[in-house]
C-alpha cells in the first residue's frame, strides 16, 4: 500500500513570478517494499529516493539539499527538478516560428540552457490535488516570459506503485504556438548519493538507442543523427560506466542525447537499465519521448583541479562524474532542425510526456 504525507520544507520562500512570499510544501510516498520519494513544490523536484539494496540496506540514491537555500544557490545543477519550458538547449536563443523570428533569454552565453534564467525549475508549483499515491501540481507560465510566446500551463503527476516505479506524468497547454519540451532532471547513484565517483564507476548501463545527435563544442546539435553502432557510444548491450568514460575524450563524459528505439506500436518503450552490481540495486527507465540525455556530472565540481565540491543533503560533497542523469526529452535545439520530432506545441494541442523510474534488487 502506498502512504502519502505532507510536510513543510520552507517558510518564506520568495516565488520569483509573483513575488509574494509562501510556503515550500513537501510531499512523501512511501510504500511497503522500503521505497519513498519526496516531491517539492519548488521546481516540481525530486528532493529524495530512498531504495533498499540485495541486502536490505535503504540508500537515498538522488542527489540534492538540505534547506532552500541549496536549490536556490546559482550553484545548484538543477538537481531533481522539473526543466522547462524547453529543456536542454536553443542555439543562440534564436528559431523561427511561423515565419516569425522568435528571440528567447541566453543564459549560457550565446545560447539558452534549460528555459532560460528563470525556468520552471524556479517556479512555486501549486498543488492541483493530492493523491492517494502521489501529488498533482500545477505551474501556469506567462505569455513573453523568457522571450516565449504564448501562456503555457503546466502539470506534473508524480505517483508511486507498490512495485517500486514512479511514474511521472508531465502536461501542457498553450494559448499560442510555442516550443514545449519538459524533462525531469534528476542525478542519480544508486550507490548512494554520497558515493561519489567511485560509486558511479561501478555502475553498468545500458541505452535502447540506435544514434545520437551529433553535436558541436558547445553541446549544439549539428542536425546531424550518427549511428551507436560498435562505437563509444554504442551502450545497447550493457557496459561499465567507468570503463566507458575512461575511453572518452579527457575529461569529457557523457553529455548526449541518445535518439531511442521505439517498437511499434509501442507508445511506452524500454529507455535505460542502470546497475550497481556491488548493492544490487538497478534503475529501469521507460518513456513516451524519442530522446534521452545521457548526462555524467561533467560539470560538477573537479576536485583533481583543486576545486570544492559542491555541498549537497546530509554532509554529502558533490563532486564530477558523482552521478548520472538519464532525462527524457525531444531532440535538443529541436525548434532548429526541421528533421528532429517537432517540440512546437499549438492551441487546442496537448504535451504529454511520461516516463517511469523502476527500481529494484538483484537477488
Amino acid at each position: 500500500m502506498v502512504h502519502v504525507t505532507e510536510d513543510v520544507f520552507a517558510e518564506a520562500a520568495v516565488n520569483p513570478f509573483t513575488k509574494e512570499t509562501g510556503t515550500i510544501r513537501r510531499f512523501t510516498l512511501s510504500n511497503d517494499e522500503q521505497m519513498s520519494v519526496q516531491i517539492l513544490t519548488l521546481g516540481a523536484t525530486i528532493s529524495s529516493i530512498k531504495v533498499p539494496d540485495s541486502q536490505g540496506q535503504v540508500e537515498d540514491v538522488t542527489l540534492g539539499f538540505d534547506d532552500l537555500a541549496g536549490y536556490e544557490s546559482e550553484q545548484n545543477p538543477y538537481m531533481g527538478a522539473t526543466v522547462g519550458r524547453v529543456c536542454n538547449r536553443i542555439a543562440n536563443g534564436r528559431f523561427v516560428l511561423d515565419g516569425k523570428t522568435i528571440e528567447v533569454s541566453r543564459n549560457r552565453g550565446q545560447l539558452q540552457l534549460h528555459g532560460g534564467f528563470v525556468g520552471f525549475n524556479k517556479a512555486h508549483w501549486q498543488v492541483l490535488e493530492v493523491l492517494p499515491n502521489g501529488v498533482w501540481l500545477t505551474h501556469t507560465n506567462p505569455d513573453g516570459h523568457e522571450g516565449y510566446p504564448g501562456e503555457v500551463t503546466a502539470t506534473v503527476r508524480f505517483t508511486l506503485t507498490e512495485d517500486n516505479c514512479l511514474h511521472v506524468c508531465m502536461d501542457a497547454v498553450t494559448s499560442k504556438a510555442t516550443p514545449v519540451n519538459l524533462t525531469n532532471h534528476s542525478y542519480f547513484n544508486l550507490a548512494g548519493h554520497k558515493a561519489g565517483q567511485a560509486g558511479l564507476y561501478e555502475h553498468t548501463i545500458a541505452i535502447n538507442a540506435y544514434g545520437i545527435t551529433e553535436t558541436d563544442a558547445d553541446s549544439i546539435p549539428t542536425g546531424k543523427i550518427l549511428p551507436v553502432d560498435g562505437g563509444k557510444f554504442d551502450l545497447r548491450i550493457a557496459s561499465n560506466l567507468g570503463e566507458r568514460l575512461r575511453q572518452l575524450e579527457p575529461a569529457r563524459g557523457y553529455d548526449d542525447n541518445f535518439c531511442v528505439k521505439f517498437t511499434p506500436p509501442a507508445n511506452i518503450t524500454s529507455i535505460a537499465r542502470v546497475v550497481h552490481p556491488p548493492s544490487g540495486r538497478w534503475l529501469e527507465i521507460a518513456s513516451n519521448q524519442p530522446g534521452v540525455q545521457l548526462y555524467t556530472s561533467n560539470f560538477l565540481p573537479n576536485q583533481a583541479q583543486g576545486e570544492s565540491p559542491l555541498p549537497g543533503k546530509a554532509g554529502a560533497a558533490y563532486a564530477k562524474h558523482g552521478a548520472f542523469c538519464l532525462e527524457t526529452q525531444k531532440f535538443p535545439d529541436s525548434v532548429n532542425h526541421e528533421n528532429f520530432p517537432t517540440t512546437i506545441l499549438r492551441p487546442g494541442e496537448k504535451y504529454h510526456h511520461e516516463v517511469i523510474y523502476k527500481f529494484g534488487k538483484q537477488r
